[in-house]
């Protein structure tokens, strides 16, 4: 068989990169402006005897290129790159060094650590060094693919309206791992989280669009495996076109298997949204393994220093992606749209996304990656997402992404967890409920632009939040060093569990104050995926690498978790049905004299407008903030598009007596939430002008019942 393959190769194609098969044959193309030869590998079907080397016959505009007949599904293959071994230049080419391709489609077995995936003479620790040991029998195998799926009707790609939107950041494998729904042999699978009984459940919180943790190919690190530990969110990606074979059930079907979810979460009305990680890759820095870009073309591939044996580090991971190159550019915009148009999902959050805006002089609002999304007419269709930080110079940049981003807004996490604690005024949460406008109303930006979060994968759970002081990874192998020290958390009076109902009643209540915070503040809502329910982690701030029952759901909660999650629902079912909760304009303040009317009005408790001294009152921590609907902007008309909403918060330690202000165009007010009254199911009206007695910590929802006419 090998003598055939290599006797029938023929010159192929430099378009598209990768390995595509055309149902007689397979094309390889692979871009490296810096080697002098490149040969495919060809495994046989376990993926462990490589059967033959075949040289790519042509090279174009720095693409090699061949096409192999009768070369189909499922074939493993890698590559062979040859060039210059000169670290200090730049270049780390090997060809003892099988490296996968950076556009595999699927990969197929598992990384298995030992001296010969590295470049060098790892023993030696001396990187310029040149080790000559085969890397191929401890390395995983990209695989040839058929592409064909069922795209149609209810399956496909899901268009929803950007300020409906409610996200719920989840991760595939601890979402189902302890499912009781869900079949012992698809827990913590692609499969599992498309059975239906789990996406009827996604659904019935009333949000709009699950966030997965990565999903694109990952490998674990060495100092974890060591410990008996695993990269579990997977921020350490070797692949950016495939899914991850350890998140399947059936791991030669991976590629089949993470559509088939795409595809039942979609007929469940559901968006995904994918978390990518493009700004670095799991080879490390100089003394890392070679698995794939260090050895196609490692001054292309990876942003270096002066000195050009050493990477830039803007990531904290050893390596950054050069994202100034264009062909790097290239593949991570040939990735996106690979994720939506053929993998059909809804949208991306870039972690460390500054540095994908990174340009040599620093970050760039008009960067080129920046701008490649911008005029791409598939990406403008998708949510893109950005975490506008990273820990290179001039790092943080929440609010600084052009017009089409949404960013997550951290600010809007550590003034939430501020007031709920006693630490911050109510002059600085107000900016925060109205999508922070000080930050993001500039170009035309929308409030949707603002995600909102409280808790993230990356911290406290909500439960851990109002449960501990102190974060407790001891568990992670690092003597408690590791993680974020700085949590705004309060434990309401105890460390950890407790038997004491005042403090169990004050926890409830707070978990309820921080989820209405988030619904009903202006901005696009995230929720944690199990905050819902009260999920912990026992005080772990940092579950990276907990693949146990540290960081997957335990679906054995009780009444009171059931009771929070009637809470989430009827929070959700609220911001749906009254748009004055998710508008698309920033609310000002400002008076609009043809309205005769000002957006949002801030009521003191005596039921007055507040005046500059109140703000200046660091004592003064209970509010209103009065959202008139005689405001809405002008457009299709909806259901309680003009309803007049006000909202109350009591971060105080004690009852405050609030008066229900008086507004035009309605006389009573009803009550739809009160975080001390979770389980009401009456909706009492009270008179304007009359005193609420609104407990000590907690938020309450009122909306004006317009005055009959006659």
């Amino acid at each position: 068989m090998a003598e055939i393959i290599k006797s029938r190769i023929r010159e192929g194609s430099p378009h598209p990169r990768g390995a595509n098969w055309d149902e007689k044959g397979t094309n390889f193309s692979l871009f490296s402006a810096n080697a002098t030869k490149v040969e495919v590998c060809i495994f046989d079907a376990s993926g462990e005897r490589e059967l033959e080397r075949i040289e790519l016959p042509e090279h174009t505009d720095q693409i090699w290129h061949g096409y192999l007949p009768e070369i189909g599904p499922g074939t493993p293959y890698g590559y062979r790159v040859h060039g210059a071994y000169e670290p200090k230049a730049g270049h780390r080419f090997n060809p003892n060094k099988l490296v996968l391709d950076p556009y595999a489609f699927a990969h197929m077995g598992e990384l298995t650590w030992n001296p010969a995936l590295f470049g060098y003479q790892m023993e030696s620790g001396d990187d310029l060094t040149f080790d000559e040991r085969d890397s191929a029998p401890f390395m995983p195998k990209c695989t040839v693919v058929d592409p064909n799926f069922d795209w149609t009707g209810e399956r496909a790609r899901k268009r929803l309206r950007v300020d409906h939107t409610i996200i719920y950041e989840m991760h595939v494998r601890g979402f189902t791992k302890l499912h009781p729904a869900v079949p012992e042999d698809l827990r913590g699978t692609y499969a599992g989280l498309a059975t239906k009984e789990v996406i009827d459940y996604i659904k019935s919180l009333g949000v709009t669009s699950v966030e997965l943790l990565p999903i694109h190919t990952f490998v674990d690190e060495s100092h974890l495996v060591e410990k008996g530990l695993a990269n579990y969110w997977g921020y350490n990606t070797i692949g950016f076109f495939a899914p991850d074979p350890g998140y399947a059930a059936s791991k030669p079907e991976s590629l089949r298997e993470f559509k088939e979810m795409v595809a039942r979460l979609h007929e469940g009305g559901l968006e995904v949204i994918l978390d990518v990680v493009y700004n670095h890759t799991a080879e490390g820095n100089e003394r890392g393994p070679t698995l794939s870009f260090r050895g196609i073309d490692n001054a292309s591939y990876y942003r270096l220093q002066e000195d050009k044996r050493y990477y830039i580090n803007d990531t904290g991971t050893g390596n950054t992606v050069n994202l100034s190159h264009p062909r790097v550019i290239q593949m991570v915009t040939d990735s996106l749209r690979y994720w939506v148009e053929t993998m059909n999902v809804d949208g991306f959050r870039f972690d460390l996304g500054t540095i994908l805006a990174r340009e040599p002089n620093g970050f760039d609002n008009q960067s080129g990656f920046l701008k490649a999304c911008s005029q791409d007419p598939v990406l403008g269709t998708v949510k893109l997402i950005a975490e506008p930080w990273d820990c290179g110079p001039g790092g943080y940049q929440v609010g600084a992404f052009p017009p089409g981003w949404a960013e997550w807004n951290d600010k809007f996490r550590d003034t939430v967890r501020d007031f709920w604690r006693g630490e911050a005024p109510a002059s600085a949460l107000t900016p925060r409920l109205c999508a922070s406008g000080d930050i993001f109303n500039h170009q035309g930006r929308r409030p949707w632009a603002c995600v909102n979060f409280i808790t993230a994968h990356d911290g406290f759970t909500l439960n851990d939040l109002v449960s501990y002081n102190e974060k407790h990874n001891e568990a992670n192998g690092e003597n408690n060093n590791d993680g974020n020290s700085n949590n705004r958390s309060w434990n309401c009076g105890a460390e950890g569990p407790t038997d004491d109902p005042a403090i169990n009643a004050l926890r409830e209540r707070q978990k309820r104050n921080f989820l209405a915070t988030l619904l009903l503040s202006q901005g696009t809502p995230m929720m944690l995926g199990g905050d819902e329910f009260g999920r912990t982690q026992g005080g772990n701030n940092n579950g990276y690498c907990q693949d146990d029952e540290i960081s997957w759901f335990n679906w054995g909660f009780g009444e009171t978790g059931q009771s929070l999650v009637r809470f989430v629902q009827k929070l959700t079912r609220l911001r749906h049905k009254y748009p004055i909760l998710r508008r698309n304009l920033f609310l000002t303040g400002k008076y609009n004299e043809q309205l005769e009317v000002k957006d949002v009005t801030w009521i003191n408790a005596n039921g007055s407008e507040m005046e500059e001294a109140h703000w200046g009152d660091a004592n003064m921590r209970c509010f209103g903030m009065l959202m008139d609907g005689r405001a809405q902007s002008t457009g299709v008309r909806q259901r309680g598009k003009n309803a007049t909403m006000l909202l109350v918060i009591n971060g105080h330690h004690e009852l405050v007596e609030f008066t229900l202000p008086e507004c035009p165009g309605g006389r009573r007010w009803t009550r739809l939430i009160d975080t001390n009254i979770p389980e009401d199911s009456e909706e009492p009206s009270f008179e304007t002008g009359q005193k609420y007695g609104v407990t000590a910590r907690s938020v309450l929802l009122f909306g004006l019942e317009a005055e009959a006419t006659e």
